[in-house]
């Protein structure tokens, strides 16, 4: 309670009974404060006749500290105390001053009486205690009548302060399922009020709201789970309010109030559950691998780690078809495509996905199994699947020496779609730029179109193509590594031009030049060259030639005394051989010129022309000779050049373009009877052609061959002699700059073997004027239907009209 009811009379009975405990306290102190001198103007004792004993002295001041209540609310001045000095007679000679903290402003003196009031409202929580210094002086001279002395007012506490939570509001975390009892939070209040003086400060600690989860201590203030098995999953976050009260709790204590949030924290004390126990999935069999079938969810009520999944398939006909791992963002199950999928070979799919918490509690295990199970039907959906090579990839090796049109692979490709569609074989030209290859376009087979050569690519990687007839958008593709196998069809070479010296004075056997050689080609046993002089050069009077048995050859003097007035330079052929099969082998020539050295063989002059020259001739004179040669070459340039400006101009002759034209565009070309263009006999037995050699070329017109039709309309049966034949060909027309074009009886006379026709050349035909039955044209199908209306028996009468 405040004191402002009690105390709003300034000079009430509190006042005055701390004045008379201030009396009293003061008349125990033991100090002496009157042994100054006397002031001026007091009179001295008089002596006394009898006789002086000791006595103690009076004291000047008679004052000690002042206590006042806070919190005064009253409107006059709050009465302190009263300072007196034993001086004072009360006729006011005496001026009291006051100095020190809040003096004049919080506390003021009556100069006269010596009355201390408080102007000011108190509070001790904001200053428990003032410092104060008082003096009395004489009012006349202003003179110090005691000296000065330091007392102290201070400030008596009343309960004002309410209990206060300077840390709240709080929040707190406390694991499920926890035991009764389980510490929360500690919640500590702070009061204001002086401790020492009453119960102003005495706290008590009480729960206003939060009952009956949770309870408090009174003293501590230590928050405790008040009930067991709370469960987060049907609650989780609870607002707790408390209460604390001074004055121990009794009545009329000033209280205040904090709150404290708690969360029940996740503990992994619910087991995951399927929502769904059969799932439905559909995949096209053309998914590829690692693509996402579907997802499956097993619901867990716990949160965080404790909601963690790992999912897994433990049975089922799919478990090498399919995989399954686990989202961390959503923990659900994906399921993908694990290998390759075929509609053809298996339409459907049952999966056992098993989904688990990989995180357990002991104390929960009773509250399981913490996993579930699903099943999971997939379906795999028919597409129109391109045609597919077994193998993917194919190696081939091939010498270089291989003739055009041969067989070096057969590839195979097949539709996997029910329907097993035809299939057209192709190469990628942008994989074989050069042309190289021919793939037949029913069969497969991979064969050579133009000659392989190691020297100038030695590996060829093409792609084959096979596609669909009815659906031309399916296209499948293999590699075919070609790797062209070296023969011996380069000769030894030098590698560059050798040029040697001989001295005048080189002796016999002395060393001249050391050759070497190089061969394009890479036989397994490796290089190994033989040298010889050439056949015209075996009996060489001027050198010789020895073989150093590893790969390089000496080229020696036989003889000495070699005179440039004589011969200035020697020509020897050498012939180099290599260790192939066949053994090829090639000449090469060292030049060889006889120079003048000194006698340690350093050369001084190679060129002859400075022994022929007179002796009398000088430089200058040299020099004048050439400057006319080249004076008069300039004259005769000059005399063509306006010869050649004075000439007519060319006039064309009419008869001879005429003739040009005729024979360069009006040359139909080939024929039946035309013999040069072509070797007839070639035309009916293409093996003997080859074997005997080429056909005969024309000089007199560029080829204007047209490219083999690409497409072929139906699936046929076409003799390899035929695909070689036609390959040689189209080799040796792109070779052959001055070759005629071919007419469509020379490219398709050749039928080959296995036509159903037979043959349609006019070169067999009979030669009577008979007439032909045509009937057989009915039974060649609907291709030969018009040719059969046009030349086949009428079935019946004509029509009218």
């Amino acid at each position: 309670m405040r004191t402002s009811g009690r105390m709003s009379n300034a000079k009430s009975w509190l006042g005055l009974g701390m004045s008379l405990c201030f009396w009293g306290l003061m008349d125990l102190t033991t100090a002496v404060l009157s042994s100054s001198p006397t002031p001026p103007g007091r009179p001295e004792a008089l002596p006394s006749d009898k006789p002086q004993s000791h006595l103690r002295t009076k004291r000047s001041w008679v004052w000690n500290q002042f206590f006042v209540l806070e919190e005064y609310t009253g409107t006059d001045p709050l009465y302190v105390g009263k300072l007196h000095s034993d001086m004072d007679r009360g006729d006011g000679s005496i001026k009291y001053i006051l100095s020190g903290e809040g003096a004049g402003v919080v506390f003021t003196i009556d100069d006269t009486t010596g009355d201390i009031h408080a102007i000011q409202r108190l509070d001790r929580e904001e200053r428990a205690q003032y410092t104060l210094r008082a003096q009395a002086l004489d009012r006349r001279t202003g003179r110090p009548m005691e000296p000065e002395s330091e007392f102290i007012i201070k400030i008596q506490d009343i309960n004002d302060n309410e209990p206060k939570f300077l840390d709240g509001p709080y929040v707190a975390t406390v694991p499920e399922m926890s035991p009764v009892g389980t510490s929360v939070i500690q919640v500590t209040a702070t009061d204001a009020d002086d401790p020492t003086y009453g119960n102003s400060a005495r706290v008590v600690y009480s729960i206003l709201q939060g009952q009956p989860y949770f309870s408090v201590d009174s003293k501590s203030g230590v928050i405790r789970t008040a009930l067991m098995n709370m469960d987060r999953e049907a609650k989780e976050y609870y607002e707790v309010i408390i209460q604390a009260k001074d004055m121990g709790g009794q009545l009329g204590g000033l209280s205040g109030t904090t709150t404290v949030n708690i969360t029940l924290s996740d503990v992994n004390d619910n087991p995951p559950r399927f929502p769904q126990k059969h799932y439905q999935m559909s995949v096209l069999e053309s998914a590829p691998v690692s693509s996402t079938v579907g997802r499956v969810f097993a619901k867990d009520l716990d949160e965080g780690i404790n909601a963690q999944m790992k999912y897994t398939i433990v049975d089922g006909d799919g478990t090498d078809a399919f995989d399954i791992h686990t989202d961390p963002n959503f923990q659900v199950g994906i399921i993908t495509v694990k290998k390759p999928l075929s509609y053809e070979s298996k339409k459907s799919y049952t999966l056992k996905v098993e989904g688990a918490n990989p995180h357990l509690e002991m104390r929960f295990l009773n509250l399981g199994p913490f996993q579930d199970t699903t099943t999971v039907h997939i379906s795999v959906e028919d597409v129109d699947e391109p045609p597919v090579f077994e193998p993917g990839l194919y190696f081939v090796e091939v010498p270089e020496d291989v003739a055009i049109g041969t067989t070096i692979q057969i590839m195979s490709a097949k539709d996997p779609d029910v329907a097993n569609n035809s299939i057209r074989y192709s190469i990628d030209r942008s994989s074989d730029p050069g042309r190289f290859f021919y793939v037949d376009i029913t069969t497969g087979a991979l064969m050579t179109a133009r000659p392989l050569d190691r020297e100038e690519f030695s590996w060829h990687n093409i792609t084959i193509l096979a596609m669909e007839m009815n659906n031309p958008s399916q296209v499948g593709s293999a590699s075919v590594t070609v790797r062209v196998l070296d023969v011996n069809d380069n000769a030894p070479e030098f590698p560059g031009f050798y040029e040697a010296f001989v001295c005048e004075n080189a002796k016999s056997g002395q060393l001249i030049q050391t050759v070497s050689a190089v061969d394009h080609d890479e036989p397994r046993s490796g290089q190994h060259f033989h040298y010889s002089l050439a056949p015209e050069a075996a009996n060489n009077p001027n050198f010789t030639l020895r073989d150093n048995q590893d790969n390089t050859a000496r080229v020696l003097t036989r003889r000495s005394g070699f005179r440039q007035q004589e011969q200035s330079v020697f020509y020897l052929p050498i012939l180099i051989a290599d260790n192939g099969q066949p053994v090829l082998s090639s000449t090469g020539t060292l030049t060889i010129q006889v120079c003048s050295c000194d006698d340690g063989g350093h050369v001084l002059s190679c060129s002859p022309e400075a022994y022929m020259l007179p002796v009398t001739l000088s430089r200058g004179a040299l020099i004048a000779i050439l400057a006319c040669i080249f004076v008069l070459l300039v004259l005769v340039l000059l005399i063509l050049s306006m010869r050649r400006h004075r000439k007519q101009p060319y006039t064309i002759d009419d008869d001879e373009n005429i003739h040009e034209n005729i024979v360069r565009y009006d040359d139909e070309g080939g024929g039946e009877e035309d013999t040069e263009a072509f070797d007839i006999a070639a035309l009916w037995n293409p093996r003997e052609a080859q074997a005997a050699g080429g056909p005969k070329t024309r000089q007199d017109m560029l080829p204007e061959i047209e490219s083999l039709s690409r497409r072929v309309p139906q699936p046929c049966a076409v003799s390899s002699t035929v695909h070689s034949y036609v390959l040689a060909k189209l080799y040796e027309a792109d070779m052959d700059l001055w070759a005629p074009p071919f007419d469509s009886l020379q490219t398709y006379m050749f039928e080959g073997d296995g036509s159903v026709a037979g043959s349609l050349s006019s070169l067999q035909s009979a030669t009577s004027d008979s007439e032909q039955s045509f009937d057989f044209l009915t039974d060649w199908g609907p291709r030969f239907r018009k040719l059969a209306e046009l030349y086949g028996a009428a079935e019946g009468p004509a029509p009218l009209w």
